[in-house]
């Protein structure tokens, strides 16, 4: 009722949405699969609204049952563990450089993070390809 009266005082518009909500509470690096997924009715701005662009990440974060789901709080499936060691790229104008580093930290396609250069002990950044590989940026 107050949320009512202060929009309505306010001037702002408000358009009820379909939220997607966990069915359970999810621990951090949960992949989620349909079946912990439902719709509810709800105002959340920067929450999902399909199940389809939910199902099949990962949960960055915990997900409590029935809460909307922010759209940082989830991405995709972490391909990098920390601690793994995993192959290093680096190309730049013609050069190309490939050795062994450790992650230091967890990744999925396309994130930036973190690594060690195992040969320099040097802390570097970079992308995690879609093989497992990481594409150095810095």
């Amino acid at each position: 009722m107050i949320r009512w009266l202060l929009v309505f005082l306010l001037g702002a518009q408000v358009v009820a949405a379909d939220v997607v909500t966990p069915t359970r509470t999810l621990r951090p690096g949960t992949l989620i699969t349909l079946q912990d997924l439902t719709i509810r009715d709800g105002l959340q701005v920067g929450a999902f609204d399909r199940i389809t662009d939910v199902a099949g990440q990962e949960a960055r974060v915990a997900l409590y049952a029935g809460r909307p789901i922010p759209f940082e709080a989830i991405g995709p499936p972490a391909i990098v563990n920390r601690n793994q060691i995993v192959p290093l790229s680096y190309h730049a104008a013609g050069l190309s450089i490939t050795t062994e580093g450790r992650a230091m930290e967890r990744g999925g396609v396309g994130d930036r993070i973190r690594i060690m250069n195992l040969q320099s002990r040097a802390t570097l950044f970079g992308l995690v390809q879609a093989d497992g590989t990481i594409r150095v940026t810095q």
